[in-house]
């Protein structure tokens, strides 16, 4: 059996490089959105689904968390409320392409893991339960008893439930999220690691610190409203381009837009909003007023510097900070000096833009800050983040309309399923309040997040492993250590809707649990239920699936939840298993009781556009902090050294793909097409170290704790390509880029991966 992932996805000959993307979306952009959705659902199914997609009456996308407009703000839905990612993400689960026993009799274990994860992706949908068992090379065709039976057998006889670890996708539903930690607390541990540890931890760890809270403070109206909005380490024409309408009316409303990249991101540059004459005929819409081009790992200081310009202004909203700030008069002894040379080697940025940056700071009077992985998954995210709501708080810019923090979530319900418990640190109010309303007892010790769970099958301490959604070992660094890590274990079992990486590093015995879709309808014995998951501005709504199910084998995550609990924890258990499968309404009224903020869950859910969830910081400018108050914070950057004859990665996506799944080989908006192993590097960094674009080269990290020896990582074949990225950057896409990526190098606090600064070099091969 392959040992690694493939090293190579496509004849490299067939790599061409255009030039990049002028312009985001327009008519190409729905071109291409239909020709995927009628390649994989044909065009009747094509017609049938994109107009439900975010729809009141119809299914929230299975992509972004980006938010739906709401009548409540004044604002209605279109007729096609989805970008071209977001037909994509349909297209791809809503395929009439199948992956069932006769798949898998005509292909080994061995054979698929020498696939790529496009190939493997590109098969179609899973239609039965699979089981693989120790010593067998190909998946074989199981019953769901049988299949629920063994996973039980196998996690009752572990000497201790903290010998499992439960893992979690942001795709899956606030009900099945519920029921899933549920059932891992009933069964005795927290070790819930999720995709939020790879992605927006840092966020967490840096807003409840701050503000009380770890989500945004802001609404999409918040956001259309503002003076100005900061675009932090984010590409939204790639990853949430429906952003791109709402930083559309920013600038038709007079307000400006920042964009601080290592890359000219072509989403922030100018978009063609297809549902409008000047989008379709004309050139569009300029976003970005100001680009700040800066070098990987120096957003930190340049906020630095901006707070001292704003210091140094007197622009401080002196009211606000008496009555609601906390560590003002630290925060100021450190804040006011600026070292230029330090500042601009660190950014790349001259002293004039950075000033220029500080003037549109100081003259807004309705500041958003949104940002994303660019920020959270560096070794100083959590510190850079609490820099950043340094800025707002010395304008006073949270708990008033048109401003607040915006961190940016990546995927569908993410931020929903940490607010129904997804998470190894849960507060003990909220295990009471689980413990009240279902007579159990809740482990109360933490449990293990995603780098800790890794590190533990590595070491032994972890031997079953279940994942609800996601590919976890496509999602995950150390690409090497997280397979390795996988296969030692006694037992693995993937919850999944399509073939992935996760499918063919299986441990000793393995599962495959075919599920719904969220475009499929899910009747239950009740009749035809729905589910709810909640966006990236709190907003909770529900979500109706029409499509028929892929396949009659397949079970709900919510059904494959409570029949695989009455089988681990017993007939005896106190919680009504059956009943909850039987009925999800039954489910909303125990999240109305245990989680804050759902009372009522089920009326306020059925309204049109859902409801809001609290955020006291925004609603009435409470703290819930352990100062009371929002709290400045002290930050100090640890500059990056960069060996002679290196350069400093970040990965990022392309534009045919969402995190792990791979649409297609195409990246227009940077001008690759065909091909996936590449590096993006600046031709004056190409020329200084020797090399030329189109270069065959191994790409190796390096990366040392302390005074330790240096570790090397090494991911084989990568193509070199002249790109205009920050000067001493280059990026690369994960999940090819992810092998390179340490497991021990973690953002501090936050124990998020450092994907985003991996020092690495070039060899030729």
């Amino acid at each position: 059996m392959s040992r690694g992932a493939p090293e190579q996805d496509i004849d490299e000959g067939a790599l061409e490089v255009g030039t990049p993307g002028r312009a985001a979306a327009g008519v190409k952009g729905v071109l291409v959105s239909l020709q995927r959705s009628w390649e994989q659902m044909g065009t009747t199914r094509t017609v049938r689904t994109l107009p439900l997609l975010n729809q009141r009456s119809g299914f929230d996308c299975p992509g972004c968390a980006w938010p739906d407009p709401r009548e409540a703000d004044g604002d209605k839905r279109k007729l096609a409320e989805f970008c071209e990612n977001g037909a994509k993400a349909v297209a791809e689960e809503a395929t009439t392409r199948r992956v069932g026993p006769d798949f898998f009799a005509r292909h080994s274990v061995a054979e698929l893991a020498t696939k790529t994860d496009y190939w493997l992706g590109q098969q179609g949908r899973l239609t039965h339960p699979m089981v693989l068992r120790d010593g067998d090379t190909h998946y074989r065709p199981i019953g769901w008893d049988e299949a629920f039976g063994l996973i039980a057998d196998s996690l009752n006889a572990l000497d201790s439930p903290d010998r499992a670890a439960f893992y979690t996708s942001g795709r899956t539903s606030n009900e099945a999220a519920f029921l899933y930690q549920l059932m891992i607390r009933s069964f005795g541990t927290n070790n819930l690691p999720d995709c939020s540890n790879m992605c927006h931890e840092s966020s967490g760890s840096a807003l409840k610190e701050t503000i009380g809270i770890g989500k945004g403070s802001v609404s999409l109206s918040d956001v259309e409203h503002a003076d100005l909005v900061l675009v932090v380490g984010q590409n939204p024409g790639t990853n949430h381009p429906r952003m791109l309408s709402s930083l559309e009316k920013v600038k038709q409303r007079g307000g400006r837009i920042i964009a601080v990249n290592p890359l000219p991101e072509t989403g922030l540059m100018r978009f063609k909003n297809p549902q409008t004459v000047r989008g379709v005929v004309g050139g569009g819409t300029a976003l970005a007023d100001e680009f700040a081009q800066i070098r990987i790992g120096g957003d930190l200081a340049l906020f630095k510097a901006i707070n001292a310009l704003v210091l140094r202004a007197g622009a401080v909203d002196e009211q606000f900070i008496a009555e609601y700030a906390h560590g003002y008069d630290e925060f100021v002894a450190q804040a006011t000096e600026i070292d230029w040379d330090e500042v601009t080697e660190a950014t790349g940025l001259s002293r004039e833009q950075i000033e220029r940056i500080a003037d549109m700071v100081i003259s807004s009077e309705r500041t958003v800050a949104c940002w994303a992985m660019g920020l959270t998954q560096q070794k100083q995210g959590v510190a850079t983040i609490r820099e950043v709501v340094n800025t707002l708080l010395l304008r006073g810019m949270i708990g008033k309309p048109g401003a607040g923090v915006c961190p940016v979530r990546g995927h569908s319900n993410v931020q929903g399923d940490r607010t129904m418990g997804i998470w190894e640190k849960m507060p003990d109010s909220f295990l009471d309040a689980l413990d009240r309303e279902f007579g159990i007892t809740s482990p109360r010790h933490h449990g293990l997040d995603t780098v800790d769970t890794i590190r533990a099958m590595r070491d032994g301490r972890v031997t079953a492993f279940l994942g609800m959604g996601g590919n976890f070992v496509s999602a995950t660094p150390d690409t090497d250590a997280t397979m390795a890590a996988l296969r030692d274990c006694e037992l693995t079992v993937q919850v999944s809707t399509k073939l992935n990486r996760s499918h063919v590093t299986p441990g000793r015995t393995a599962l495959i649990l075919p599920t719904l879709g969220r475009t499929e309808r899910d009747t239950q014995a009740s009749g035809e239920q729905f589910v709810t998951v909640e966006d990236s501005m709190s907003v909770v709504h529900a979500s109706r699936g029409r499509l028929a199910p892929a396949s009659e084998n397949l079970l709900s995550e919510v059904a494959i939840i409570c029949r695989l609990a009455r089988r681990l924890l017993g007939r005896d258990h106190p919680v009504r298993w059956e009943d909850f499968e039987r009925d999800y309404d039954l489910v909303r009224d125990h999240i109305a009781n245990v989680v804050p903020g759902c009372e009522d869950y089920n009326r306020r859910v059925r309204e049109p556009d859902g409801f809001v969830l609290p955020h006291p910081p925004r609603d009435s400018r409470t703290f819930p902090t352990s100062t009371g108050k929002a709290n400045f914070t002290v930050n100090v950057p640890e500059p990056i050294r960069v060996p002679e004859g290196r350069l400093l990665l970040q990965t990022l996506r392309s534009h045919d793909q969402y995190n792990t799944t791979i649409y297609g080989l195409s990246d227009r908006y940077r001008g690759v097409e065909d091909a996936r192993r590449v590096v993006l590097v600046n031709p004056t960094d190409l020329a200084r170290l020797g090399f030329a674009d189109g270069d065959l080269v191994d790409v190796v990290s390096e990366w040392a704790t302390g005074d330790g020896p240096v570790q090397e990582r090494r991911a084989k074949r990568f193509r070199l390509v002249g790109y205009p990225t920050a000067a001493g950057c280059a990026a690369a896409y994960y999940p090819e880029a992810n092998p390179l990526v340490p497991l021990d190098s973690v953002a501090e606090k936050s124990n998020t991966p450092v994907s985003k600064a991996v020092i690495v070099r070039f060899e030729r091969t």
